[in-house]
């Protein structure tokens, strides 16, 4: 728990709120909602926001009024989040469902061990300012969640060879690959504390002995000063967004199997070798990928769509307040 981060990020969201509050200042001490017999507290969204505050500061803490969009928007999400997992619970009681204790005590015992023991786990509950029981209960809630989504919602519903082919037709600009080459590169950097030293020219003898046919990535690995130089320079298949300007527009004029002259720079001098290339296309739905690739989107929106139809017939019999 991060207790003054917690604190900063509590005044954001109030703030946030302040009008709508000073014009309803009777929020039932705190509640933010109520989801049939249980009630859902302002310190109870902000404890689920903890996790994101780093996140939140890092990403956003320059800019004040994003930093405050952003929490509203996490705010609401938890929210959301929560009330779903209360009708969820209260479904697993009204339906009658039942889970052996046994099971419930090996997954607790599970969490412990990730502790140690007891006795530490519970120093560690006491500094973050909740109980063992608290603790216990939610991990039952959570393998209550875990199991009911699961009989629910499939995690793996099936794709039929028809919609990914019907995602594919309606979405091929999704699919373009644009010019690659296949590359490898010298790096050769200033370096100040050496006096005389001039990267272009050694570059330029480095070019010298390419013209002699010794292998680039042998030089690569010998002078390259990049982060892929035992890798004799390798840098795989590229587009031509990943590199400058300058280094682009040699790299996609030369042939294949071509190397550069000497490339100066002011951080030094470059050596470009091509060893393929590759001309924009729409890469087809016979590659592997792309077939599984459309699969796994087909399958999340599928999950997707059926959790909130599972969510709305749980909304719909249910009584829900939220406070403003």
């Amino acid at each position: 728990m991060r207790p003054v981060r917690l604190l900063c990020l509590a005044i954001a969201l109030l703030l946030l709120a302040a009008p709508s509050r000073a014009a309803a200042p009777n929020l039932v001490n705190g509640i933010k909602a109520i989801v049939g017999d249980a009630v859902i507290t302002y310190k109870d969204i902000l404890l689920a926001l903890d996790n994101d505050i780093e996140m939140l500061e890092r990403r956003y803490g320059h800019d004040p009024k994003l930093y405050n969009e952003k929490a509203a928007e996490l705010e609401r999400a938890r929210l959301e989040e929560m009330i779903e997992n209360q009708l969820v619970l209260q479904e697993f009681k009204r339906a009658g469902y039942i889970v052996p204790e046994s099971y419930f005590q090996s997954r607790i015992d599970e969490a412990i061990r990730r502790y140690g023991d007891r006795l530490t786990l519970t120093k560690t509950l006491q500094a973050q300012g909740t109980t063992f029981e608290q603790w216990r209960n939610d991990i039952r809630e959570r393998v209550i969640l875990e199991l009911m989504w699961r009989e629910k919602v499939p995690r793996e519903p099936l794709i039929s060879p028809a919609r990914i082919e019907q995602y594919y037709a309606q979405n091929r600009e999704k699919f373009k690959v644009q010019d690659q080459v296949k590359l490898r590169m010298i790096v050769l950097t200033n370096n100040p504390a050496l006096r005389g030293y001039s990267p272009v020219k050694v570059a330029e003898e480095i070019v010298a002995k390419l013209d002699q046919s010794v292998p680039f990535e042998e030089l690569a690995r010998v002078y390259s000063q990049g982060s892929q130089a035992q890798e004799g320079g390798d840098w795989d298949w590229v587009e031509r967004s990943v590199l400058n300007t300058n280094l682009a527009e040699v790299a996609f004029t030369l042939e294949p199997g071509r190397h550069s002259r000497a490339i100066p720079a002011p951080n030094g001098a470059y050596i470009l070798k091509v060893e393929d290339k590759k001309i924009s296309h729409i890469s087809p739905l016979s590659e592997l990928k792309v077939r599984e690739d459309i699969e796994t989107t087909l399958r999340t929106e599928e999950i997707n769509r059926l959790k909130k139809k599972y969510v709305d017939q749980l909304k719909s019999k249910a009584y829900i307040r939220i406070f403003p």
